[in-house]
């Protein structure tokens, strides 16, 4: 049994002998205690004095041989115990080279089977998956090389054992190195196509944006008065900064197409894509632009409407107050409407001022070509008429007290 050179053909064979060969060593061992019993027994024969049953040389080569035989016996079990640890440790380093191949080859079917995705959602979906089974292949590195190291031990002890331990170790190596480079390969082309869905996101993004910010800058809605064309004004101003804010990332788009992997960015639709959004965003900044102006344009109409009102209710007044009044021919009396019209110059001075504003604020409107042109200079005549209607009122009354006050004094000189 010691001397068997059956150290089995794979590894539960060798574990089944491995089993059989520790009944065997736990024989050896409880007839080991047996046998000392017996040659300590044997040897007293050898000592007695007198009589001797036996020649004490012959029983003292009898121990010496029956020993010797027992260490003998030890000395077979514990070799034949190596050779089959030897042998397990060599199935066990096949089988698990062997399940490394299996895992190998499930994983280069999983890498040959998966796609890229067909949107950023599935891409990510990819991408995730992919970084577990990177986390899986570190593990699975480390445990290979655990039994590479295995099938070194083994080769340093020149048992090459069936099949070849080397050509296995070198099978594997170039197996898994070709399993890394198509997992890199497919992490790359992943990458790929994670940059080319983010990147039509991006510019999906920024095409809803810049449609919907030209709805609201190609508004036809000016305001109704001061107050609410100040509010849209206010409120353009906010969307002219998001437009501005917004350039740099149209900007960005041709760095980022360059970014992308050749059979992307040399597309005809992506390219297409760019130059649209570039002209797109040129026609919301320009109309923005155009915006404003009209916006300033309105609010200066309607300023320019509340300051002529002003001054019309102005020269209603005084227009009233002059038509109604009769120029006294008492001297006192006459000179207290003189200092009113005193105060009247005065105030005049101030109204003619706001007039010759809103002249002006007329002329740049016409000039500028505003659509409102031919209203605003109607109410800029109209405010010029009455302004000269005054203005001959009031020249008109001053002649009638000039006449009344040379009299009084001709007559206070008589």
């Amino acid at each position: 049994l010691l001397v068997s050179k059956d150290l089995g053909k794979h590894l539960l064979e060798v574990e089944d002998l491995l089993q059989k060969h520790g009944l065997l060593e736990a024989d050896i061992s409880a007839q080991t205690e047996r046998v000392q019993a017996l040659n300590a027994a044997a040897l007293k024969f050898s000592e007695l004095e007198g009589y001797q049953p036996c020649d004490p040389q012959i029983i003292c080569n009898r121990v010496n041989h029956v020993q010797t035989c027992l260490e003998e016996l030890g000395e077979l079990a514990r070799k034949r115990r190596k050779e089959l640890e030897d042998s397990r440790q060599l199935w066990a380093f096949f089988q698990e080279m062997e399940e490394a191949e299996a895992w190998i080859r499930e994983k280069e079917q999983i890498l040959a089977s998966k796609t890229c995705g067909r949107d950023l959602s599935s891409v990510l979906t990819l991408t995730n998956k992919h970084k577990s089974m990177l986390g899986e292949l570190g593990s699975r590195r480390a445990l290979l090389h655990q039994s590479m190291k295995k099938g070194e031990q083994i080769l340093a002890k020149k048992r090459l054992g069936p099949g070849g331990v080397q050509e296995k170790m070198r099978e594997v190596r170039l197996r898994w190195k070709k399993l890394e480079e198509v997992t890199g390969l497919h992490q790359e082309r992943l990458q790929e196509a994670l940059n080319f869905f983010q990147f039509s996101a991006e510019t999906d993004d920024l095409v809803a944006w810049l449609q919907d910010t030209y709805r609201i800058v190609s508004s036809d809605d000016f305001g109704h008065d001061d107050y609410s064309t100040q509010s849209l004004l206010r409120k353009h101003r906010g969307v002219v900064e998001e437009v501005e804010k917004h350039r740099a990332a149209v900007l960005a788009l041709r760095k980022h197409l360059a970014l992308l992997a050749p059979e992307h960015q040399q597309g005809v639709d992506v390219q297409i894509r760019v130059v649209e959004v570039e002209q797109l965003y040129g026609e919301v900044a320009e109309v923005a632009v155009l915006r404003q102006q009209w916006l300033q344009d309105a609010l200066a109409v309607y300023r320019m409407f509340s300051e002529v009102h002003a001054c019309e209710v102005w020269v209603d007044e005084k227009e009233q107050w002059l038509e109604k009044m009769e120029v006294p021919e008492e001297l006192d009396e006459v000179e207290v409407v003189q200092h009113r019209f005193e105060s009247l110059d005065q105030e005049m001075n101030s109204v003619m001022g706001r007039i010759l504003d809103v002249n002006q604020v007329v002329q740049q409107l016409v000039d500028g070509g505003h659509p409102s042109s031919e209203e605003v200079r109607s109410c800029q005549d109209h405010l010029n008429s009455r302004w000269n209607r005054v203005v001959e009122l009031v020249e008109r009354k001053k002649s009638q007290l000039d006449s009344v006050l040379k009299i009084q004094n001709y007559l206070l000189e008589c």
